[in-house]
């Protein structure tokens, strides 16, 4: 899909009138100005401009509605809801009951994706099942800025296997004046490396710059080198399409709580591609992997569920999955992951060209910002990273965009992070943000 060149030039209220997800904004929950601390002098009961979906995704009325339920069915019929559910999503194989809406947002059949656990305890448990270094192999090949949780997964990883992290560790940096990896880049050292990799993992969109990886080129280099290749898909999930068991994926680990809006530290997810089944068993059992007939039989062996299912170790909390739930629905309803898409790469194509109509991107001196996040809508997500400079001025414009009840986020010294989501943000909150941004850049 092209970014029509003109766009910023056009009206945020006709864009808005032309925008087929329009109404499911009405689905959620936005902060109000004076509960985000904005200036007493906006009305403190109207919604805030909130811009940073890629940090925490708003609350659905509907996931609101179905955490209520699960309360009441938990103080109703306490520990019998685990077998006899009034809406029928007993708690015994909940989180299974989440795998068909989820399985399409990431391109994988349902028995290949499960919610559970958290996102780097998904991680260690991949990598704790996948990484099994030889002295010809071993290295992990990863970003040098990736998430710290990230980083510290692989390093620890390594030193558990008795390797120096400096060595078994590969973590590779944009070139010299760049703040993007370049593809080629990945794909040369895959090419090199190849022998001594066992394991490659990127993140899906950099959660820094903003930048989607080409994971389809990635995992094809990675797999004809003979490695493992997973994805950590935190900031990718509900933000881009993926195929990840077409694209022959070994495995990958999410989060839920930014696009796919499930609440702060809500349930995560793994995929293991079904080519695993009958290869390996999980190294790390629990029993809510167990085989749902003979679970409470509490038998002496292990026998798993086939697929990423059989990795289950804890019963989760029904009050994370009903949340995560009610956002899936709202996904189905609003026409799955291509629909969403679609909107979302106007939405920041939008976002973008007002930005660099701004008098302060890019100019010569004094307070300035510049866009780090790739312009080409297919190597990007949601997510516009703005590098402001001298440093100090990126708190300041944080400050002010928040006074005039603008919400982003900020990753120290210098950046801001904008995200309009397609499923409540307006082309009117994109026009009235970077509005308030200019002023406040004019006023510094």
């Amino acid at each position: 899909m092209e970014v029509p060149s003109d766009l910023q030039s056009q009206s945020p209220e006709l864009l808005d009138a032309r925008d087929a997800l329009r109404n499911f904004r009405d689905e959620f929950y936005l902060p109000t100005n004076g509960a985000v601390g904005a200036s007493k002098d906006l009305p403190a009961d109207q919604p805030c401009t909130y811009l940073c979906g890629n940090s925490l995704g708003l609350l659905s009325k509907q996931s609101e509605s179905l955490v209520q339920g699960e309360l009441k069915v938990w103080g109703s019929r306490g520990v019998v809801g685990h077998f006899n559910h009034p809406y029928g999503r007993e708690w015994v194989e909940f989180g299974e009951k989440l795998s068909p809406l989820l399985a399409p947002i990431v391109g994988a059949h349902s028995s290949e994706v499960i919610s559970m656990s958290t996102l780097t305890a998904n991680l260690h448990l991949m990598m704790n099942a996948f990484y099994h270094p030889t002295a010809e192999r071993f290295k992990i090949l990863c970003e040098a800025r990736a998430f710290p949780s990230d980083r510290y997964a692989f390093h620890s990883q390594a030193i558990a296997h008795g390797l120096d992290p400096k060595t078994a560790v590969i973590a590779m940096s944009p070139r010299e004046g760049e703040y993007a990896l370049r593809e080629e880049d990945i794909l040369d050292v895959i090419a090199k490396e190849g022998p001594s990799i066992a394991v490659v993992c990127f993140s899906g969109v950099q959660y820094y710059t903003g930048q989607l990886f080409n994971m389809q080129k990635i995992t094809h280099a990675g797999k004809h080198a003979g490695c493992i290749v997973g994805w950590d898909l935190a900031h990718a999930v509900g933000n881009v399409p993926i195929s990840l068991h077409d694209w022959g994926v070994d495995w990958a680990v999410w989060c839920t709580y930014k696009y796919l809006n499930s609440g702060a530290g809500g349930i995560g997810g793994l995929f293991v591609h079904s080519k695993w089944d009958h290869i390996k068993k999980p190294d790390y059992a629990g029993w809510w992997g167990q085989e749902l007939s003979t679970r409470f039989q509490m038998p002496e062996d292990f026998t798993p569920i086939p697929g990423a299912w059989g990795y289950q170790q804890s019963n989760p909390s029904c009050l994370t999955l009903a949340s995560l739930l009610g956002s899936l629905e709202i996904f189905q309803s609003a026409g799955g992951i291509q629909a969403t898409r679609s909107k979302s790469i106007l939405l920041t194509g939008y976002l973008e060209g007002l930005l660099r109509d701004s008098s302060f991107c890019e100019k010569a001196d004094g307070p300035k910002f510049v866009i780090i996040t790739p312009s080409d809508p297919y190597r990007r997500g949601a997510q516009l990273s703005l590098l402001f400079s001298p440093l100090g001025v990126m708190q300041k414009v944080l400050d002010g965009l928040k006074n005039a009840g603008v919400i982003g986020d900020e990753r120290e010294p210098d950046v801001i992070r904008l995200s309009p989501v397609p499923l409540y943000n307006t082309f009117a909150d994109v026009k009235h943000a970077v509005d308030v941004l200019e002023e406040v850049m004019r006023a510094l």
